[in-house]
């Protein structure tokens, strides 16, 4: 089809001029005026099959920056702002920084969801004649956790205890290690035991650790399990009593007792023993640590500010203690100093909570001979009692 065209002539542009300049037109229209002021005179052709808007009709006098239109056929529209790039301003974005010590306060950890995934049985390891050893593995938080139970042959239902290890060089860690022969009293004794080993230490994956929060996600997690699979009646935790779980935690493992036995204060989580613990304060855990370590872990820990810190640490927070605390400490302890659970105990005393306290003359840090036999035959009164 045959292109038409019309032209905009300069008399016209100059009569359009003198009537939209009293009323301050569209800046498009005052540019197009000033151009007549030169001593070119054009003609500009537009095809006729382009699309052009109606004659505009001003409706009030505004600003430059902002007009509105009103076509002399079609209902009025809302308002349009334009901003000329020579005064545009933009508006700040607003930034916001995540406080990084946020996920690992105590109120932080207990308002979260745990549990999901089931604990399964990679093989038999031994069967003793009261109990039986399982190597298991279970989720946590996306990782893969690894570890041993002993269940009992006899009966039909037992109390849990989950027993937590202390540190080990990852390098050197195994999976059977030096806490192997607490799971086996205890299993003796009637009880159901899950040794986790938690994330870091071979073979479980490796995962964030800050605050060793992570270890006590992996607990928190486990006793989920355990109380959502032991509706099984097929299942490897169907003769777990999940109204009756106990920590048992030595060293490192001590102190993730106390941070599980703050976050979670449900009534099912009847006592926590704590054997050799690290302490409830982490500014003094992360002084101590960041010495083991050389200086290579503990400087994010101890770069937290001071409220942040209490926010943390569970000895800010036992308050929230539902269970009962056993408390065993060697006073010639030279890897954790003694006197940290002394002012646990002291704590809790002053508190009114129900606290055992045991310091054992001449003991180190890990008990052997007659103070293993006096420790575990205390442990095992103490959770009897609950």
């Amino acid at each position: 089809m045959q292109r038409k065209s019309f032209s905009v002539t300069i008399p016209l542009i100059k009569e359009l001029c003198k009537i939209f300049k009293a009323t301050l037109l569209l800046g498009l229209l005052l540019t197009a005026c000033a151009l007549t002021s030169t001593e070119h005179q054009e003609t500009t052709s537009v095809p006729s099959d382009t699309a052009m808007p109606p004659t505009p009709v001003l409706a009030m006098a505004l600003p430059t920056s902002t007009v509105t239109l009103v076509s002399p056929t079609a209902t009025p529209g809302p308002t349009a702002t334009v901003m000329s790039s020579a005064t545009a301003i933009p508006s700040p974005i607003p930034s916001f920084t995540p406080d990084p010590y946020a996920p690992f306060t105590i109120d932080a950890l207990s308002s979260r969801v745990y549990g999901g995934g089931e604990l399964q049985i990679v093989e038999t390891q031994e069967r003793t004649e009261q109990f039986a050893r399982y190597l298991i593995t279970y989720p946590s938080d996306g990782l893969t956790i690894i570890g041993f139970m002993n269940v009992p042959h006899e009966g039909s239902k037992f109390p849990v205890v989950i027993m937590l290890h202390g540190y080990v060089p990852p390098s050197e860690y195994e999976t059977l290690a030096y806490t192997q022969r607490y799971a086996d009293a205890l299993a003796e004794a009637g009880y159901f035991v899950i040794h986790p080993n938690m994330r870091n230490f071979p073979p479980s994956d490796e995962g964030p650790d800050d605050f060793r929060s992570g270890l006590a996600v992996d607990v928190l997690n486990l006793i989920a399990i355990i109380r959502e699979q032991s509706q099984d009646p097929e299942g490897p935790l169907r003769r777990a009593d999940t109204e009756d779980i106990n920590l048992w935690g030595h060293s490192m493992g001590g102190g993730v007792a106390l941070r599980v036995a703050v976050v979670n204060n449900a009534p099912y989580i009847k006592t926590a023993v704590l054997y050799g613990a690290m302490s409830g304060d982490e500014r003094l855990n992360y002084g101590r640590i960041l010495e083991w370590s050389e200086g290579e872990r503990g400087e994010f820990e101890l770069a937290a500010p001071s409220e942040a810190m209490q926010a943390i640490s569970p000895i800010d927070h036992l308050d929230r203690l539902n269970a009962a605390i056993s408390i065993h400490h060697g006073d010639a302890d030279q890897t954790v100093p003694p006197q940290w659970s002394d002012d646990l105990c002291r704590r809790l005393e002053r508190a009114g909570h129900d606290v055992q306290c045991a310091m054992y003359q001449g003991a180190p840090h890990t008990f052997n001979g007659v103070w293993d036999d006096v420790f575990m035959e205390r442990v095992g009164r103490f959770i009897d009692r609950y």
